[in-house]
């Protein structure tokens, strides 16, 4: 048995952090709640796990006094910790400091229980350095890390014998060559053992449990754009894809992960008509010093953050202007109800039916977010859900514990979904030299 001392960023980033320890103790020093209480009115997903948490405790005196420990479901105890404050000098703490004021309690747990391990939770990553120098254990809360240099790419190479290539392009259809084993979804690049030079596209498809071929032009031009690499053919066949409901694009800036989700939902939705409109969302979380308030209706105050999609939308129809004259551009599009651009802030208790929804920037979003997204998919809606790890605005999350490499790795197994990291940058030679020194 062990004690975990939580501090308030664990309680804000998971409302199931108090029963997410096993048979163990869970302390939470007594400044945490008021931390807590502070965020109750916030209408993020901060506030509602700031809600979520206070409720749970205050169900938790129900079975005795929190102060003496009372009950979890999983078998732990649970107790809400003043600390000793006869013995906090010692420690040389300014305790106005609320963070030295979770040590104090912290340290004063660990000397009071010296039977069992004691260990700080945060995700502060100053807390667990000063814990870490005052002899304390301290652990990131990690109850859904993804190692992001392990993260699942989407595609793998193998090595073929010639006539495999020669008839995948034949038939279209090949059966699994060797011991090879593949995910759902995942696309392979088949390579002659012979002549490296020549090469095949393809797809697994688990329900024929087949190689299924993939034509590196992706049905022609979508929008007059083409795929420039493996990584966008890939990208773009399951973009066009009916039967992948879910699709996750992974990517630096500038690898085409918008372009190519914008590009496929027009033509899905203006050309094929396979779906009634789009639906475009990004999470509001600015880079830097926030601006402050915006001015005007939610539209008006939500288009800062779309810039991006207008760009995208504004390229395709340039390039679309002699042939689609009818379409003039990203407000057009806006008002005759062909795209739509809706803040993810009202996005809990919808259905979204028969729409091509686009959710952008996702690295930003936490594990919970994106699940409350996802469950609000309804019948004939495709999601496209893009993002960068690496380039996260977000404070309590990171490149390993946000929900797009979360989905990624729960989703990889499910044959409705499927997902493709891109690596290389198309958007100009002085943007991929940026992305990859600076």
């Amino acid at each position: 048995m062990k004690n975990y001392i939580l501090d308030t960023t664990v309680l804000l980033y998971d409302a199931n952090a108090l029963t997410a320890f096993e048979d163990n103790n869970v302390y939470i020093p007594i400044n945490v709640i008021e931390d807590v209480d502070q965020f109750k009115k916030e209408l993020s997903e901060r506030g509602r796990n700031a809600r979520h948490t206070s409720r749970s405790l205050d169900s938790c005196r129900k079975n005795g006094s929190v102060a003496r420990g009372v009950p979890l479901k999983n078998g732990g105890r649970l107790y809400v910790s003043v600390g000793n404050p006869d013995t906090r000098p010692r420690y040389h703490l300014d305790l106005r400091d609320k963070h030295n004021h979770i040590l104090s309690i912290a340290l004063d747990i660990k000397n009071n229980d010296t039977s069992k391990p004691t260990i700080l939770v945060t995700k502060d990553i100053n807390l667990r350095i000063k814990a870490d120098a005052l002899g304390l254990e301290a652990q990131d809360y990690e109850s859904d890390k993804v190692d992001i240099e392990e993260l699942y790419s989407g595609y793998r190479t193998a090595q073929v014998e010639p006539g495999l290539i020669s008839r995948l392009k034949e038939e279209e259809l090949v059966a699994v060559p060797g011991d090879f084993q593949f995910y759902p979804n995942e696309y392979v690049q088949l390579i002659d053992i012979h002549n490296p030079d020549r090469k095949g596209y393809c797809r697994f498809d688990k329900a024929l449990n087949c190689l299924v071929g993939v034509k590196s032009e992706c049905n022609g031009n979508v929008w007059r754009i083409r795929p420039r690499n493996q990584e966008q053919i890939f990208a773009m066949d399951a973009l066009l894809n009916d039967s992948i409901q879910m699709l996750t694009l992974v990517g630096k800036a500038g690898t085409g992960k918008t372009l190519l989700a914008v590009a496929a939902s027009l033509y899905k939705t203006v050309d094929e008509n396979t779906f009634s409109r789009i639906l475009v969302s990004r999470p509001t979380q600015p880079m830097g010093k926030d601006i402050g308030y915006l001015p005007g209706g939610v539209e008006q105050k939500l288009f800062p953050w779309m810039y991006p999609i207008a760009d995208n939308v504004e390229f395709l129809m340039r390039a679309e202007s002699q042939t689609r004259r009818h379409l003039k551009g990203f407000r057009e599009l806006i008002d005759m109800g062909i795209l739509i651009i809706e803040p993810l802030t009202y996005i809990r208790g919808r259905s979204i039916h028969n729409q091509y929804l686009i959710v952008d920037e996702a690295q930003n979003l936490t594990p919970h977010e994106l699940k409350t997204i996802i469950t609000r998919v309804g019948d004939g809606t495709k999601i496209v859900i893009t993002g960068d790890p690496y380039q996260i605005d977000n404070p309590y999350i990171d490149s390993s514990s946000n929900g797009l490499t979360f989905v990624v790795e729960r989703f990889k197994s499910q044959s409705i979904a499927a997902h493709i990291t891109l690596t290389k940058g198309e958007r100009s030679q002085l943007s991929e030299l940026a992305a990859n020194l600076l």
